[in-house]
């Protein structure tokens, strides 16, 4: 059996693309088991980024386009001329011509509604929607995998998708990420490496693409703290962006945090990160699962997202933080973050880990691997 997984780009640090991994391997071991031919996987994609994976053929396509809807265009040709050489492809971004869809992303027809009319108008928006339209449209067979409710409810109110072509996934966090015996080593190591004292506190944020994640939201939060929390508070922004530097300098300029700022590249370990810190400040303006947020919940570690993100209702359930309302509100924001650094930390980190030890958030790799491998439809 051959299958083929495709995506638009592929970085280390990536959260789509570090379930991809997850998801592959799982389908390479159930395979061992399920399988007499074999399996084969490959990856197909417009952009890799660090060293491949190993005994997987990566093809990165190659094509001169002038623009990026243009290439995104070739690449989707590309994408449904694989039909004839594998057995299913399984993508990771939505594109034409798919057997099976990982739904990471909120439904892009439902945030382009609330977006101006230039905005739909515009080509990528045009192509994104036509992406969309051939993944959950009427004339359509791919079947959609997908992480919330909240994506359900969407993609139907939209597209009309009929309920056979829609799968809900549990979550598949790494248990790496679970609070363990070693905690109290790793938050005294990360705060004595960041410099961090006893009576201080670390807020965190993790994720890629900072303004999609609410980094802005963020820094105006710290700089409206009362002035002898602020004095106390450090802020650890983790990810992956085009502008890093420009978001650094964003954040000297309106925190006024100075060396209370920190910046770990993509060497630092995210479960270290976590142990170390005392709150977990996720305000995404949009995200359909969000799986920083359950990781930070199963390690103990507060969190304080909003309602637009997919797994916030997940923190609600194990009551280990906040959840600011729709439509966001700055100073609900503020008025929480202050609640959060001072209030009982304690309380949500058990509520947290008690979670983590009673709910199945892990396996949604084999999952997938069980779908695919034996083409299953919701």
């Amino acid at each position: 059996m051959r299958l083929a997984f495709v995506l638009f780009d592929w970085f280390p640090q990536g959260g789509l693309q570090q379930d991809l991994v997850k998801v592959v391997r799982a389908c390479q071991s159930s395979a061992a088991s399920q399988l007499k031919e074999g399996l084969i996987c490959e990856i197909h994609c417009l952009a890799w980024q660090g060293d491949t994976l190993p005994d997987i053929t990566t093809h990165i396509f190659q094509a001169r386009r002038f623009s990026k809807v243009g290439l995104r265009k070739a690449f989707a040709a590309h994408v449904e001329q694989l039909k004839g050489r594998v057995d299913l492809v399984v993508g990771f971004n939505r594109l034409p011509g798919l057997d099976y869809y990982f739904g990471a992303d909120t439904c892009f027809a439902h945030r382009a509604q609330q977006r101006s009319w230039w905005y739909r108008l515009a080509p990528r928006t045009q192509q994104y929607l036509r992406f969309e339209q051939a993944v959950f449209g009427d004339h359509s067979n791919t079947v959609a995998m997908l992480l919330t409710p909240q994506q359900r409810l969407q993609y139907q109110q939209h597209y009309d998708t009929p309920p056979h072509r829609l799968i809900d996934l549990p979550p598949g966090i790494d248990r790496k990420h679970c609070a363990g015996a070693d905690a109290a080593e790793l938050r005294a190591s990360l705060r004595a490496g960041f410099g961090i004292a006893d009576d201080e506190l670390l807020v965190l944020q993790i994720g890629s693409s900072f303004i999609t994640k609410g980094v802005e939201r963020s820094l105006q939060a710290l700089a409206a703290l009362p002035r002898e929390l602020h004095r106390r508070v450090h802020y650890c922004l983790m990810g992956r962006d085009n502008r890093l530097a420009y978001w650094q300098q964003r954040a000297r300029d309106i925190t006024g945090l100075g060396s209370r700022l920190h910046f770990p590249g993509p060497g630092h370990s995210v479960p270290r990160c976590m142990q170390g810190a005392d709150v977990l400040l996720h305000p995404s303006l949009h995200e359909s699962a969000g799986m920083v947020i359950l990781e930070a919940v199963v390690a103990g570690l507060p969190v304080l997202t909003t309602a637009s993100c997919g797994y916030a209702r997940r923190v609600i359930e194990a009551g280990a933080g906040l959840v600011c309302d729709e439509p966001f509100n700055q100073q609900q924001l503020n008025a929480m973050l202050v609640t959060m650094l001072t209030g009982e930390r304690a309380s949500w980190r058990q509520h947290g880990i008690h979670y983590g030890q009673s709910r199945n958030l892990y396996d949604m790799p084999a999952v997938i691997a069980d779908i695919v491998l034996n083409r299953r439809t919701g």
